[in-house]
């Protein structure tokens, strides 16, 4: 019996020290891959900005991105202020490393979101503490800046970037890079041909309006900031054609893009980027 007993606790002691050593190395795995995983985050996010900017294709190298994403900086606004947002708003929400933060996801945090009413793009809320890349000139002047979009499609939530020059006006690109749409046909959006459509576009008119927008596929041609949405797919193109209009609207990004047109936008605080 003693036997017995003696062997059914060396079977639990080797059982439960085989536990602690492959705990430790999962947990020495995880912690090697956290900082490589943070990398490809960054990488792809950058791609995606160049992309929307006319500036890389899917097929643009990692040394190519890394070169041509130098020139692009994020920084954090204030999308109720229409500011740049302070340092004090930066630690407030505790935003440690700006190339990480998803304002997506804080945005659903208690006191880090607008709730959206009327919500037609089903958006939810609004980040309040958004994060933008902007591409200054040689004066330091905007050239380029990409904004962050997403809103709901056929069967999901749509995330892209939409890239406007130095005028705050005239698009440059959009790129989208997670979706749930119908495969050859919703997910046409991430094709080239239909993202050339929106290559200068204007946003706005004179007065400030919206003017660009997605209609039903062939019927653009009548007005020039139009674009023809994806034969076939319907609800995906004026899902993207809503939430495209919702960030444009003064519920997103228009009073930053307003204030930074004039001058007006303030001081970017240091974020560490």
């Amino acid at each position: 019996m003693s036997n017995s007993k003696d062997s059914n606790v060396r079977t639990l002691t080797v059982a439960l020290v085989l536990c602690l050593i492959c705990s430790v190395m999962v947990s020495a795995v995880a912690v090697g891959l956290k900082s490589q995983q943070a990398g490809n985050v960054t990488l792809d996010q950058n791609k995606n900005v160049l992309i929307a900017s006319g500036l890389a294709t899917e097929t643009t190298s990692k040394s190519e991105i890394e070169k041509l994403s130098a020139d692009f900086k994020p920084y954090i606004i204030n999308t109720t202020t229409g500011q740049f947002a302070t340092a004090e708003e930066i630690q407030k929400a505790n935003i440690t490393d700006i190339n990480t933060y998803d304002a997506d996801v804080a945005a659903k945090r208690p006191g880090m979101g607008t709730p959206v009413e009327n919500d037609v793009a089903r958006v939810k809320a609004v980040p309040i503490l958004a994060k933008v890349f902007i591409k200054m000139d040689a004066s330091g002047k905007p050239e380029i800046i990409a904004l962050p979009v997403r809103g709901y499609g056929l069967w999901g939530i749509i995330y892209g970037y939409l890239a406007l020059e130095g005028d705050m006006n005239t698009v440059k690109g959009v790129s989208f890079y997670q979706h749930k749409e119908t495969a050859g046909l919703g997910s046409r959006i991430t094709e080239p041909q239909w993202r050339a459509q929106w290559e200068g576009k204007k946003a706005y008119d004179e007065q400030g309006n919206i003017t660009v927008g997605v209609v039903k596929n062939g019927t653009a041609k009548p007005n020039p900031n139009y674009i023809d949405g994806v034969s076939g797919a319907t609800i995906t193109s004026n899902g993207v054609g809503k939430f495209m209009q919702f960030w444009l609207s003064d519920k997103g990004y228009k009073p930053f893009l307003d204030n930074l047109k004039n001058g007006k936008a303030g001081t970017p605080a240091n974020t560490g980027a």
